[in-house]
């Protein structure tokens, strides 16, 4: 193992077997992030969704200076995934969510990293709570409500340049839910 803070770095080494019949060994270092959920909280009435921006330290690092914008996620922490997507609504950006519907299960990045991620759509009519994330935890999240129609000009412009975001708001629109 080559770390184990909040998330463990390990390194394998395999015996993979090509589609040539073959056998090559690998290294592989896997970083185990386990497993997250997200969600797009969407108004239909109103057409509009719930983001939120924060900075993000591996983006910076790579250039990308300005805070990302996301759609609400959060680390299951042993919840059922609807569970942690209702939770992560409520600390991230103060909007209960209904209706929850799982749209895809999939891997983000599957060539280094183990993380699952569920991804959710639902319904919220207002904010009931504060939101802006947990302090103790190092989050500074600004809630932004905008049209979905905005959020996917943001996308195509590079504004919004998040997989897991890009994933559920071309679901939200080719399905016509705002």
């Amino acid at each position: 193992m080559l770390s184990q803070k909040r998330y463990k770095l390990s390194e394998y080494d395999i015996d993979y077997r090509r589609n040539d019949g073959t056998w090559q060994r690998q290294n592989r270092e896997i970083f185990d992030r386990k497993h997250a959920a997200a969600v797009l909280p969407i108004d239909p009435k109103r057409g509009t969704v719930i983001l939120v921006k924060q900075f993000r330290l591996p983006a910076f690092l790579t250039g990308h200076t300005k805070p990302l914008i996301e759609v609400i996620a959060g680390a299951l922490d042993n919840d059922a995934p609807d569970v942690c997507a209702r939770r992560e609504a409520m600390e991230e950006a103060g909007i209960e969510v209904h209706d929850l519907k799982e749209v895809f299960n999939c891997f983000m990045s599957p060539g280094a990293i183990t993380e699952r991620i569920h991804l959710f759509v639902g319904t919220y009519n207002g904010r009931a709570g504060k939101g802006g994330g947990l302090q103790d935890e190092g989050e500074d999240i600004e809630v932004l409500e905008m049209s979905l129609n905005d959020a996917m000009t943001m996308t195509r412009n590079g504004e919004i340049v998040d997989a897991k975001t890009i994933a559920l708001l071309q679901y939200a629109k080719l399905e016509g839910l705002a």
